[in-house]
């Protein structure tokens, strides 16, 4: 009998030890179990990532909401999970921008202490539901550099600023919006125009609907008639942390009588292309994973794809929403595809077929310069509803 007992206990233990994954945001995040609670409401803490961007997940055993005291301009983060039990303090070293961490109880809170190695940002947080065969609740942090490194890209100039004016702002969630086709790549073709400039207008409206508001950092693929390849599009994304990715396009058809808006994003059958894309370049997996496991890197994509495919899907839909009253919508106008720009395991994206340039009717309202600024700005106001939604979400 004591013999049994003591088999259950070791197994449990290995249990307990056990390795774990998940991440969103493209950040590698591998179980660092330096501690697991006994019981109570805290699992374990996992990290992942880079000096960039380090994302630190809590395992809980039931749903939570989080409350943050000091987000990281400190040098410290401090988030307190009211009601959560922590049972026992649990303490590691660090990864990435994590020189620290701690947890203990405080208030009747489990209260989460990390300590940075320089100045961060949280830059999203959110609870994951029990799903794709994890059992359990995951409070997911992701904390950025507050001082990233340079990069170069596709964009029009900054504003200039005044001295007056020269003081530290909030984080800007930051949007990608790619004007599909472009140089040599004219796209589809209409009797006025092609969907190369098409686009191009519509993304730089866009883009002016954006930089008004003053909550986002705008990345274009392209600002000006240049062709930029698929892969490229998606991998400037990645580098610039986009929170959002939106692929502007117009679209053809063999009856010139076809037309309405209608809104693409990954569908089930790419996923495979999708790893594929992402192991051929090394620009998903490139932290290294404990014993280069193949089987965690593959959990480790399913994760990260799955909760990507379910925020593109929400956006999606409320970029529908929005912009109903402005363009007509496509018969079953929500569809999925395996296209290139689609392809980012990380970054939730959308392709927006915004009419058909070889329907009459689309192609003037799309030539059209205030018909498609009000078009725009509906997306702008979908891009505003989806950010507020996950805010929500994160607060919960």
């Amino acid at each position: 009998m004591l013999a049994r007992l003591g088999k259950v206990i070791r197994k449990a233990r290995l249990l307990c030890a056990g390795l774990a994954v998940a991440t969103l945001g493209g950040l590698a995040a591998v179980a660092v179990s330096h501690a697991a609670a006994p019981s109570g409401g805290v699992l374990g803490v996992r990290l992942g990532g880079d000096g960039a961007e380090t994302r630190l997940v809590i395992d809980l055993d039931r749903g939570a909401t989080g409350k943050v005291s000091q987000d990281g301009g400190s040098g410290r983060v401090v988030v307190s999970l009211p009601g959560v039990d922590a049972r026992a303090s649990l303490q590691g070293s660090g990864r990435g921008l994590v020189k620290a961490w701690m947890i203990d109880n405080s208030q009747g809170s489990a209260r989460l202490q990390v300590d940075l190695t320089s100045a961060g940002v949280i830059k999203r947080r959110f609870l994951l539901p029990p799903a794709d065969g994890v059992s359990h609740y995951r409070y997911v942090i992701d904390i950025a550099s507050a001082n990233p490194p340079s990069a170069t890209f596709i964009s029009r100039p900054a504003r200039r600023t005044t001295a007056a004016a020269a003081k530290p702002l909030p984080l800007k969630k930051v949007v990608v919006i790619d004007a599909g086709h472009g140089g040599r790549d004219p796209g589809a073709r209409g009797a006025r125009g092609f969907e190369k400039d098409v686009t191009l207008s519509a993304a730089l409206a866009l883009q002016d609907r954006l930089e008004r508001s003053g909550k986002y950092k705008v990345v274009m693929t392209r600002s000006t008639d240049v062709y930029v390849p698929l892969e490229s599009r998606v991998q400037i994304a990645r580098r610039a942390g986009a929170d959002l990715f939106i692929s502007l396009h117009a679209d053809a058809g063999a009856d010139a009588n076809t037309r309405g808006t209608s809104v693409y994003t990954l569908s089930e059958q790419a996923s495979g292309r999708a790893a594929k894309f992402v192991s051929k370049d090394d620009w998903f997996m490139n932290t290294s994973l404990s014993g280069g496991d193949q089987g965690v890197r593959d959990i480790l994509f399913d994760l990260t794809q799955r909760a990507t495919k379910n925020r593109s899907a929400t956006f999606a839909e409320l970029v529908l929403a929005r912009a109903d009253p402005h363009m007509p919508l496509l018969r079953r106008s929500h569809r999925d595809a395996g296209f290139v720009v689609l392809l980012a395991p990380d970054v939730p994206a959308i392709l927006l077929e915004m009419g058909f340039m070889t329907n009459a009717s689309d192609e003037a309202n799309l030539l059209d310069s205030a018909r498609r600024t009000r078009f725009m700005n509906s997306i702008g106001d979908a891009i505003d509803d989806y950010f507020a939604q996950q805010g929500q979400l994160a607060a919960r």
